[in-house]
Order: structure tokens, then C-alpha cells, then sequence
């Protein structure tokens, strides 16, 4: 999985299917808990995943989970139609901010950003 830094603040993970879903997704989470106090907001671009599973699902709400508990931002991104099912029909649809490309993943959270 290619980790991109965007910025200092902001991390993109894009995903495969399974088996590098899961490995990927490790990696991912080692580096959030290394990074501390730094830790930035994640989009996670799904490009590359056709089918999610159990364990699948479980890694997500263990990135969320991770996030949330540091006060970072999580969006999805670029989710096929049939996964997008499975967020739909297990209710975690309502967890999770969805957007349909990394472009706009990365517009939404300078958006909230933006003082007001």
C-alpha cells in the first residue's frame, strides 16, 4: 500500500483487496501509533478493493477508533459500488464519512479546517 504524505497533517493510504488489505492495514495503524502526538488526519482511498470482509470491517473501526481517540479526521474514499453495499447493510455507513475521490476527501478537511 502507497502511503502518501499530503502535508504534515494529512495521510493518504491507499488499499488493495485481500491478503494486502489486512498487511497494508497494519502497516497503516504501526505508523499512527508511532506517530504520537503528530498524527495526522487519514483518507483512505479504497481504489483497489473490490470485496471487504469481517476482519476487513474490523480493521476500519479499529482506524476510526484510533483516530477519533487522537481528535483526527477520517474519510473514505473512492468505494465500489458492491462495497459500498457492505458499509450500507452492516449500518456502519453511518460511521464513516464517505467521498467519492481523494480530491475531495482533501477539499472536505480543509473545509472543516477553515476558520470561520
Amino acid at each position: 500500500m502507497p502511503l502518501q504524505d499530503w502535508s504534515e497533517t494529512t495521510l493518504i493510504a491507499e488499499m488493495n483487496d485481500e491478503p494486502m488489505f489486512s498487511e497494508d492495514f497494519e502497516t497503516l495503524i504501526g505508523r499512527l501509533e508511532s506517530a504520537g502526538d503528530g498524527t495526522p488526519d487519514v483518507i483512505v482511498n479504497m481504489i483497489g478493493v473490490s470485496r471487504l470482509n469481517s476482519s476487513n470491517l474490523s480493521q476500519l473501526l479499529r482506524l476510526r477508533k484510533t483516530l477519533m481517540s487522537r481528535e483526527r479526521r477520517l474519510r473514505i474514499c473512492s468505494v465500489d459500488k458492491e462495497v459500498r453495499s457492505v458499509f450500507l447493510v452492516t449500518g456502519l455507513d453511518q460511521l464513516f464519512d464517505f467521498t467519492d475521490d481523494v480530491s475531495t476527501s482533501l477539499a472536505s478537511l480543509q473545509i472543516e479546517s477553515a476558520p470561520r
